[in-house]
Protein backbone atom coordinates (compact mmCIF):
# COMPACT_ATOMS: atom_id res chain seq x y z
CA UNK A 1 0.00 0.00 0.00
CA UNK A 2 2.78 2.65 1.24
CA UNK A 3 4.37 1.73 -2.55
CA UNK A 4 1.71 2.24 -4.20
CA UNK A 5 0.81 5.67 -2.63
CA UNK A 6 4.66 6.32 -3.68
CA UNK A 7 3.80 5.64 -7.49
CA UNK A 8 0.98 8.10 -7.13
CA UNK A 9 3.39 10.88 -5.77
CA UNK A 10 6.22 9.87 -8.53
CA UNK A 11 2.94 10.07 -10.75
CA UNK A 12 2.09 13.43 -9.63
CA UNK A 13 5.08 15.02 -10.43
CA UNK A 14 6.26 13.33 -13.26
CA UNK A 15 4.78 16.31 -16.00
CA UNK A 16 5.35 19.59 -15.53
CA UNK A 17 1.74 20.80 -15.17
CA UNK A 18 1.12 18.60 -12.46
CA UNK A 19 3.56 20.17 -10.39
CA UNK A 20 2.33 23.62 -11.22
CA UNK A 21 -1.19 22.55 -10.44
CA UNK A 22 0.33 21.31 -6.82
CA UNK A 23 2.27 24.65 -6.77
CA UNK A 24 -1.35 27.08 -7.62
CA UNK A 25 -3.09 24.95 -5.55
CA UNK A 26 -0.74 25.30 -2.45
CA UNK A 27 -0.63 28.60 -2.78
CA UNK A 28 -4.49 29.19 -2.92
CA UNK A 29 -5.02 27.40 -0.13
CA UNK A 30 -2.10 29.17 2.00
CA UNK A 31 -3.46 32.54 0.62
CA UNK A 32 -6.81 31.79 1.73
CA UNK A 33 -5.85 30.58 5.10
CA UNK A 34 -3.67 33.78 5.60
CA UNK A 35 -6.41 35.79 4.89
CA UNK A 36 -8.74 34.10 7.61
CA UNK A 37 -5.67 34.19 9.79
CA UNK A 38 -4.63 37.73 9.71
CA UNK A 39 -5.33 40.45 11.99
CA UNK A 40 -4.33 43.68 10.13
CA UNK A 41 -6.42 44.43 7.22
CA UNK A 42 -3.99 45.46 4.35
CA UNK A 43 -1.95 42.08 5.12
CA UNK A 44 -5.46 40.59 4.27
CA UNK A 45 -5.80 42.09 1.29
CA UNK A 46 -2.55 40.91 -0.17
CA UNK A 47 -3.00 37.53 0.93
CA UNK A 48 -6.37 37.43 -0.65
CA UNK A 49 -4.65 39.02 -4.07
CA UNK A 50 -2.46 35.89 -3.57
CA UNK A 51 -5.36 33.57 -3.74
CA UNK A 52 -6.64 35.50 -7.20
CA UNK A 53 -3.22 35.33 -8.63
CA UNK A 54 -3.18 31.62 -7.79
CA UNK A 55 -6.19 31.06 -9.10
CA UNK A 56 -5.35 32.57 -12.27
CA UNK A 57 -2.71 30.01 -12.72
CA UNK A 58 -5.30 27.51 -12.61
CA UNK A 59 -7.51 28.50 -15.10
CA UNK A 60 -4.30 28.96 -17.60
CA UNK A 61 -3.50 25.38 -16.31
CA UNK A 62 -7.29 24.54 -17.22
CA UNK A 63 -6.87 26.23 -20.81
CA UNK A 64 -9.18 28.73 -19.94
CA UNK A 65 -7.19 31.79 -20.90
CA UNK A 66 -9.89 34.54 -20.85
CA UNK A 67 -11.07 33.44 -17.54
CA UNK A 68 -7.25 33.67 -16.00
CA UNK A 69 -6.85 37.56 -17.62
CA UNK A 70 -10.60 38.55 -16.18
CA UNK A 71 -9.40 37.00 -12.54
CA UNK A 72 -6.12 38.70 -12.90
CA UNK A 73 -7.89 41.85 -14.42
CA UNK A 74 -10.74 41.98 -12.26
CA UNK A 75 -9.80 40.42 -9.03
CA UNK A 76 -6.44 40.53 -8.39
CA UNK A 77 -6.32 43.94 -9.97
CA UNK A 78 -9.50 46.39 -9.18
CA UNK A 79 -11.09 44.48 -6.35
CA UNK A 80 -7.62 44.54 -4.45
CA UNK A 81 -6.93 48.17 -5.32
CA UNK A 82 -10.33 48.75 -4.47
CA UNK A 83 -10.11 47.31 -0.90
CA UNK A 84 -6.94 48.96 -0.23
CA UNK A 85 -9.19 52.30 -1.16
CA UNK A 86 -11.96 51.00 1.27
CA UNK A 87 -8.72 50.76 4.19
CA UNK A 88 -7.11 54.00 3.37
CA UNK A 89 -10.62 56.20 3.13
CA UNK A 90 -12.19 55.14 5.99
CA UNK A 91 -10.54 55.42 10.07
CA UNK A 92 -9.50 51.92 10.48
CA UNK A 93 -7.63 50.92 13.34
CA UNK A 94 -6.04 47.27 13.28
CA UNK A 95 -6.11 45.80 16.88
CA UNK A 96 -3.39 43.06 17.05
CA UNK A 97 -4.68 40.37 19.45
CA UNK A 98 -2.47 37.63 20.22
CA UNK A 99 -3.74 34.99 21.22
CA UNK A 100 -2.02 32.04 22.51
CA UNK A 101 -4.31 29.01 21.45
CA UNK A 102 -1.70 25.85 21.05
CA UNK A 103 -4.16 23.24 21.72
CA UNK A 104 -6.04 24.65 18.96
CA UNK A 105 -3.70 25.02 16.21
CA UNK A 106 -2.34 21.26 16.99
CA UNK A 107 -5.44 20.28 16.51
CA UNK A 108 -6.27 22.00 13.48
CA UNK A 109 -3.00 21.41 12.13
CA UNK A 110 -3.69 17.67 12.90
CA UNK A 111 -7.20 17.82 10.59
CA UNK A 112 -5.57 19.49 7.87
CA UNK A 113 -3.08 16.78 7.25
CA UNK A 114 -5.76 14.49 7.97
CA UNK A 115 -7.92 16.07 5.57
CA UNK A 116 -4.88 16.30 2.86
CA UNK A 117 -4.00 12.30 3.07
CA UNK A 118 -8.07 11.51 2.81
CA UNK A 119 -8.30 13.40 -0.26
CA UNK A 120 -5.17 12.43 -1.82
CA UNK A 121 -5.76 8.57 -1.42
CA UNK A 122 -9.61 9.37 -2.62
CA UNK A 123 -8.01 10.97 -5.36
CA UNK A 124 -5.07 8.36 -6.35
CA UNK A 125 -7.56 5.69 -6.04
CA UNK A 126 -10.32 7.16 -8.44
CA UNK A 127 -10.85 7.12 -12.37
CA UNK A 128 -11.85 10.24 -13.81
CA UNK A 129 -13.49 9.36 -17.12
CA UNK A 130 -12.79 11.29 -20.16
CA UNK A 131 -15.38 13.90 -21.06
CA UNK A 132 -16.85 13.62 -24.60
CA UNK A 133 -17.31 15.67 -27.21
CA UNK A 134 -15.48 18.77 -25.44
CA UNK A 135 -12.51 20.30 -27.37
CA UNK A 136 -10.99 21.94 -24.18
CA UNK A 137 -9.01 25.65 -25.48
CA UNK A 138 -10.83 26.29 -29.18
CA UNK A 139 -11.93 29.39 -29.43
CA UNK A 140 -13.52 29.42 -25.56
CA UNK A 141 -13.12 33.33 -25.61
CA UNK A 142 -14.78 33.62 -28.88
CA UNK A 143 -17.64 31.34 -27.28
CA UNK A 144 -17.79 33.38 -23.85
CA UNK A 145 -18.67 36.29 -25.92
CA UNK A 146 -20.91 34.71 -27.90
CA UNK A 147 -22.86 33.42 -25.26
CA UNK A 148 -22.51 36.89 -23.22
CA UNK A 149 -23.95 38.89 -25.94
CA UNK A 150 -26.82 36.62 -27.25
CA UNK A 151 -27.72 34.69 -24.35
CA UNK A 152 -26.86 36.24 -21.63
CA UNK A 153 -27.12 39.74 -22.57
CA UNK A 154 -29.90 41.13 -20.29
CA UNK A 155 -27.91 39.57 -16.50
CA UNK A 156 -25.21 41.27 -18.67
CA UNK A 157 -26.45 44.07 -18.50
CA UNK A 158 -28.22 44.21 -15.62
CA UNK A 159 -24.85 43.58 -13.54
CA UNK A 160 -23.47 46.46 -15.15
CA UNK A 161 -26.41 48.77 -13.80
CA UNK A 162 -26.35 47.26 -10.23
CA UNK A 163 -22.38 48.03 -10.28
CA UNK A 164 -23.07 51.36 -11.15
CA UNK A 165 -25.70 52.22 -8.81
CA UNK A 166 -23.47 50.58 -5.96
CA UNK A 167 -20.41 52.81 -6.99
CA UNK A 168 -22.59 55.75 -6.95
CA UNK A 169 -23.95 54.58 -3.22
CA UNK A 170 -20.47 54.60 -2.07
CA UNK A 171 -19.73 57.93 -3.03
CA UNK A 172 -22.55 59.50 -1.60
CA UNK A 173 -21.55 57.32 1.50
CA UNK A 174 -17.92 58.33 1.46
CA UNK A 175 -19.22 61.95 0.89
CA UNK A 176 -21.58 62.24 4.06
CA UNK A 177 -18.87 60.71 6.62
CA UNK A 178 -16.47 63.56 5.42
CA UNK A 179 -19.53 66.44 6.59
Amino acid sequence: MLDNALDGIKELFSTPANFMFFVFALTAIGGAIFAISFTKVIHIVVSLAVTFLSLAGLYVLLEAEFVAFVQVLIYAGAISILMIFGIMMTNHQAEDTQTKQTLHSWLLGIGIVSLFGILFYAIQNSSFPAPSGFEAGENNTEAIGRQLFSAHVIPFELMSVLLTVAFIGAIVLAKKEDD
